[in-house]
């Protein structure tokens, strides 16, 4: 501790120390001509820890690592290749190390306290309509074989309520916040920028980091997703999915990082903001999701909503905007006509039924809404358990567990798994966050103005995505929302300060 906080005069004589064994342990390995690919990065990464401790260690640069982690090494798509009853993927590590760094400095570091989000009570609500859930609906769901899965999504999703206490907790300033946002902003439109370019080549780049980290073990989402070019085709165009598990994912995660570009570039002035603002919604049109546009347009309602006077200004940027996805995108707005406008029409294509609507995945979302209402009557108030309906998207093989169809509706799909309470508590969570981004950007013109538009934007984007894709099912999307729903906390709580700090 005496080192981290700055302390003390050991920390340099450490830090050499680990230097020189750490590229005395690369020497052995290269003299012994065994595992130099695997040792040459770990000895890479432990020099980088050790010469530059003091910044890497802090809480708001240990939040930044995390955030770059989760666009850059795709979730499901690598692990460490440990022999364990789940993947060791390295966003896991990393979020249980900082928690346990956390939780450690709880019970030593008088400085680091709990801080209230003021979403207690429709977290809490929500975490009890889904132990509730899980709880009355025991024995079904042994007997559907799906007890494990149902645990593991329990304690993944325990871990990301755990990152939006850990944020809330240790961003304590304005300066601290801008810099997380700054770096979600640029993480995004790097991934934006390798979105168009699998657009236009085909070639994903994260499918290979492996080459350049040998110790992570790659599963070809071909095989464990099927996104293969026949499934990833829509219209003229391939899909791109960069980083993300699915193109809607991805859509979902860039669209909801635009609001906070046109923060950064609006209280800032910087033009590299500006080159953001282009790449992520061109990045969004890369993957050729409805989902993604359909957020988009909530954006910019909110943005109506909230700044009306600054939006209409920009509506005449449309145009060039087109024509600028037509050139660096050919066909893609092709693409979308027909995925918007489908023969018959995009209600009809929806409506689509089958013989057996809740056992087929070929049907349209709006026919699964009338079999899902009467499944959800058997058990109305907790659902039949959270995370007890088991998808083929899952990529779970479990023998003789029973599979559910997917919904490609969240909200449908929480009030069949968490029962009217869970809806209620995620409603609660949205509504609460938006009304509170409200009456700031209503109260301020200023910075903290802009940022509650953007963070209401963002959340409002999400809750109304909700309606076109199992979005909880989605882990780099869904820890995006955390995180968003974090910063507005964060706003909240510093600008409490502030004001205390003013009367006093």
């Amino acid at each position: 501790m005496r080192a981290i906080a700055g302390s003390g005069d050991r920390g340099p004589l450490v830090s050499s120390l680990i230097v020189i064994g750490s590229v005395g342990l690369l020497a052995l390995a290269v003299l012994a001509d065994s595992g130099v690919k695997v040792v040459a990065p770990l000895v890479l990464l432990i020099v980088v820890v050790a010469a530059a401790y003091r910044s890497l260690l802090r809480w708001h640069a240990l939040v930044a690592c995390v955030i770059v982690v989760i666009f850059f090494i795709p979730i499901k798509r690598y692990s460490l290749g440990a022999s364990l009853p789940f993947n060791l993927e390295p966003y896991r590590i990393l979020i249980g190390l900082v928690a346990v760094a956390w939780l450690t400095s709880l019970l030593i570091d008088p400085r680091v306290k709990i801080r209230s989000s003021g979403l207690e009570k429709p977290i809490v609500l929500y975490i009890f309509a889904i132990l509730a859930s899980v709880a009355l609906n025991d024995a079904q769901i042994h007997a559907n074989g799906v007890t494990t899965v149902v645990v593991k999504t329990m304690t993944f999703f325990a871990s990301f309520f755990i990152l939006f206490y850990i944020i809330v907790s240790v961003v304590r300033t304005r300066e601290r916040l801008d810099f997380l946002i700054r770096v979600l902003v640029y993480s995004g439109a790097i991934v934006a920028f390798t979105a168009i370019v699998e657009s236009r080549t085909n070639f994903n780049v994260f499918n290979h980091l492996s080459r350049v980290l040998p110790m992570l073990h790659f599963y070809d989402p071909k095989l464990t997703a099927g996104l293969d070019s026949t499934y990833l085709g829509r219209g003229s165009r391939l899909r791109a999915y960069a980083s993300a598990a699915h193109p809607i994912e991805l859509s979902a995660t860039l669209a909801m990082l635009i609001p906070l570009a046109i923060y950064l570039l609006r209280t800032t002035g910087n033009k590299r903001w500006l080159l953001a603002l282009v790449l992520l919604p061109l990045g969004v049109f890369a993957t050729v999701s409805r989902t993604g546009i359909i957020m988009m347009l909530v954006i910019a309602l909110v943005f109506l909503w909230l700044r009306p006077v600054q939006t209409r200004r920009l509506w005449p940027l449309l145009i060039p905007g087109l024509v600028v996805i037509h050139f660096a995108l050919p066909q893609t707005l092709g693409s979308f006509r027909e995925a918007f406008f489908p023969k018959g029409g995009l209600v009809a294509q929806q409506d689509t039924h089958a013989a057996n609507a809740m056992q087929s995945n070929a049907n349209g979302r709006l026919a699964r809404i009338g079999p899902g209402i009467a499944e959800w009557s058997h058990r109305p108030v907790f659902g039949e358990g959270f995370g007890s309906r088991l998808t083929s998207r899952n990529g779970i093989a479990l023998p003789g567990a029973k599979l559910s169809q997917i919904l490609d509706d969240q909200w449908l799909g929480s009030l069949l798994e968490t029962g009217a309470v869970g809806v209620f508590a995620l409603l609660w969570l949205f509504t609460r966050t938006i009304r509170r981004m409200r009456r700031i950007a209503r109260e301020d013109d200023d910075d903290d103005g802009w940022l509650a538009v953007a963070l209401a934007a963002s959340t409002y984007a999400f809750a109304v995505g909700m309606l076109t894709f199992d979005a909880l099912g989605f882990v780099q999307v869904t820890l995006l929302l955390f995180i968003t729903l974090a910063f507005s906390s964060v706003l909240v709580n510093t600008r409490a300060a502030g004001r205390a700090q003013a009367r006093s």
